[in-house]
């Protein structure tokens, strides 16, 4: 196969879906690919815009910032229209939308792009996103029915976990188009133990601070371990986000002096932070802070939402009831209690399951077929012309890997 043109797209470069991309990128250009990235130009700090600024060197199709807000508003169609001019004049052969909003806007440019004649294949991975949504609710059937419109502009769905398969498939309906499910990876060199420092605090938090997240949760479960205990634990939170503000002054009610909150930073040098990681969500898809801090052998405890479950099996380490101060509180200072014995089993197991060199794989396995999709729709109204890419080759699939 000829090396590709590939742009991903995304709302937000932070947290995860950067992690994702970054790696995805690092793989694809060491494969000889050329890669492009565009991304909301309002979002994110100094250390996302240093990783940023890291990759734009080696990126030959370019860094593209327009503005891409969460909500959905009439400044859509103006952002829209810029991405267009931008992502038509790159002419890519992919185009990947990440997360809810980069993946509208890849579909609908994809598609756009798709009616003068180029042949951009276009795909989506959900990472959780408007998977989140209630059914029951508005906005959440809003979303679903979105979902199932955008459907139709796409030539692949990719899925980080088979909880955000079913959820897929539970609230907007079975796939129309080709599916699978491509896990989160790490690559073997990160599948090392990390020191923690001579000063280091009993539990970490490291995320983005807003309620999908649940730092909240995490602060009043340190609360409730002080008032359970008459200990008080101390902890640091690691991330930026809107409820910061909110989150400082209740942990300062709570435990004076006992929690520092700290800008984002590299998860290594988090962990050194912390004996015990915690990850108090309310909801998540297959998150990588997670696989990060049991790669690096770090005692861990987790609440049972969405993909958790998969990096953590409940054979091998019971997980706290999600949404519940208390029970995340009981589960933590039980942690705390015990030698911290390093988690070997655990660790092996997601070394087996979450391996980037698979991630890497199964992605441009999809974008073959995706090629082959696009190519197939397009036969209809104009003549293929082959010359900018070979005809592909079967998908490499891994015997032990998902796919619908």
């Amino acid at each position: 196969m000829k090396k590709l043109r590939i742009v991903h797209c995304f709302r937000s470069p932070v947290g995860g879906i950067l992690r994702h991309v970054r790696d995805l990128i690092d793989a694809q250009i060491a494969a000889g690919h050329q890669i492009g990235i565009l991304c909301d130009s309002i979002t994110g700090g100094a250390f996302e815009e240093a990783l940023i600024a890291e990759l734009a060197p080696r990126l030959t199709l370019g860094v593209h910032r327009v503005t891409m807000r969460r909500a959905i508003g009439p400044t859509d169609i103006v952002d829209l229209c810029r991405t267009y001019a931008l992502i038509r004049d790159i002419a890519p052969d992919v185009l990947h939308g990440h997360g809810a909003k980069g993946g509208a806007y890849a579909r609908l440019v994809g598609t756009a792009i798709r009616l003068s004649g180029t042949r951009t294949a276009r795909l989506y991975t959900p990472h959780g996103g408007s998977m989140h949504y209630d059914p029951r609710t508005i906005g959440g059937r809003l979303f679903f029915a979105l979902e199932r419109i955008f459907e139709r502009m796409t030539d692949h769905l990719l899925f980080v976990s088979e909880y955000e398969k079913t959820a897929y498939r539970t609230k907007v309906g079975e796939p129309r188009v080709p599916a699978r499910i491509v896990y989160n990876g790490l690559s073997e060199a990160e599948f090392s133990p990390e020191p923690v420092d001579a000063n280091a605090v009993d539990f970490l938090y490291i995320g983005m601070l807003r309620a999908l997240k649940g730092p909240d949760i995490f602060i009043e479960a340190l609360g409730e371990i002080a008032r359970s205990t008459g200990i008080a634990p101390t902890a640091v939170v690691v991330g930026a986000g809107e409820q910061k503000g909110e989150l400082v002054r209740r942990a300062e009610a709570l435990l004076p002096g006992q929690v520092k909150f700290y800008d984002p930073m590299p998860i290594r040098r988090a962990l050194r932070l912390a004996r015990i990681m915690v990850l108090p969500s309310r909801a998540d898809s297959l998150p990588y802070v997670l696989l990060e801090a049991i790669s690096a052998d770090r005692p861990v405890v987790a609440v049972d939402v969405g993909g958790v479950s998969e990096i953590i099996p409940p054979d091998l380490q019971p997980l706290a009831r999600p949404n519940d101060a208390a029970a995340l509180a009981a589960m933590m200072a039980a942690r705390l209690a015990q030698p911290l014995l390093t988690p070997h089993p655990l660790m092996q197991h997601v070394r087996s399951r979450f391996a980037l060199a698979r991630m890497a794989s199964d992605t441009m396995a999809a974008y073959r077929e995706a090629i082959r999709h696009s190519r197939k729709a397009n036969s209809s109204r104009q003549p293929l012309e082959v010359s900018r890419l070979e005809k592909p080759a079967e998908p490499v699939r891994p015997a032990n890997a998902k796919e619908s």
